[in-house]
């Protein structure tokens, strides 16, 4: 991964871009202000200065060939983020995560941006299997999943810790041999 430049992906109308180094911080900013994106995600109230530092994680990932983030655009207007994290190379294993704004919400950009990166993952990187886990309480991501071609494994019961408390988390994989 390190030794290229992280890609920039198309879907349909979508544009899948990397984090730039400075001028996404509004997006970061409006998405952890967002009380959708709060009740899912554990970072939140994000001033510029930490959501410079947020992504500026996420854009070391990809040099530490641990992951990638990615900006979803559609029209030039951010509507999400998708991401490839907790990558093992050597394994073949990686995990998707993603947030959605409400700008972006209700008309299949979310589904379209991860199975593009799951394409992506599993073709250009060459990795076997991709998991992606989302709060039981959750059924807008778990429809995301389902229309990705995620399947259903399992229940991680009390696994995540969110600002209302621990929550159960669905456990969804795809595999390379598994067709979408």
């Amino acid at each position: 991964m390190r030794d290229r430049p992280q890609p920039s992906l198309t879907t349909g109308d979508l544009l899948l871009r990397p984090f730039r180094e400075s001028g996404d911080e509004p997006i970061v900013m409006a998405a952890f202000a967002d009380p959708d994106i709060r009740l899912w995600n554990l970072e939140h109230e994000a001033d510029a200065a930490r959501a410079a530092n947020v992504i500026a994680r996420w854009r070391a990932r990809w040099t530490l060939e641990t992951g990638a983030s990615w900006v979803v655009e559609r029209d030039g207007l951010a509507v999400g983020r998708v991401a490839l994290r907790t990558v093992e190379l050597e394994l073949g294993l990686g995990e998707i995560a993603y947030w959605t704004l409400p700008e972006g919400r209700g008309r299949g950009g979310t589904t379209a941006a991860v199975s593009e990166v799951t394409r992506w993952a599993f073709d250009d990187l060459g990795l076997h299997r991709l998991e992606l886990r989302h709060a039981i309480a959750n059924p807008a991501s778990c429809r995301v999943a389902e229309r990705a071609g995620f399947v259903l494994e399992g229940i991680l019961h009390s696994s995540l810790l969110h600002a209302n408390g621990w929550h159960d988390m669905h456990l969804h994989a795809r595999i390379t041999t598994r067709p979408s």
